[in-house]
């Protein structure tokens, strides 16, 4: 028995583009981690790059900016402590709670990756001119409010086939 297969967009879907891109650049700044000298850099060390900064987080609240588990998060974490890029140190707020923080060897590391980022923007600000990098920038952000704003109402009720979204809303 065949089964029909879904109608697919005849052109990749923004979601998909997205993700390509998002890949091309985690991996790319592994391979320039590589490139200065720091093969131990990892493309999971990301999720730590991206969002460890300040006087240091809680490793909970990394996974969840992330969307990993603490499990994750903390294999990671642990990881990056044994190759000095961190360092654990204690919660001033609660002192049962650690916080995650970079070490010197991180933090240099860190700004190598910062340094990096910005070469990557001038270069896409060029290759496709400052105004239209910018409006791309601008759209994605404007992509990721609409979709944390949809995501951020209630919905209580899930609209069956059929039923009109003024039906949904309606009590009863």
């Amino acid at each position: 028995m065949s089964r029909a297969e879904p109608v697919r967009p005849t052109s990749p879907p923004l979601i998909a583009l997205v993700h390509r891109a998002n890949k091309a650049l985690q991996a790319n700044m592994v391979a320039q981690a590589h490139r200065q000298g720091h093969p131990e850099i990892k493309q999971s060390h990301n999720a730590v790059f991206g969002t460890l900064h300040g006087e240091g987080q809680r490793a909970v609240d990394m996974a969840a900016s992330m969307g990993i588990t603490r499990q994750s998060m903390g294999e990671i974490v642990r990881e990056m402590v044994q190759l000095d890029i961190l360092e654990m140190v204690p919660d001033p707020a609660d002192r049962r709670a650690k916080l995650v923080t970079f070490s010197a060897h991180g933090l240099e590391v860190a700004a190598a990756g910062f340094r990096h980022i910005g070469a990557l923007e001038r270069r896409f600000a060029e290759e496709f001119g400052a105004a239209d990098y910018e409006t791309a920038r601008r759209v994605l952000v404007r992509v990721a409010e609409m979709l944390e704003a949809d995501d951020a109402e209630p919905h209580d009720q899930a609209v069956t086939p059929g039923q009109t979204e003024s039906r949904r809303s309606s009590p009863g």
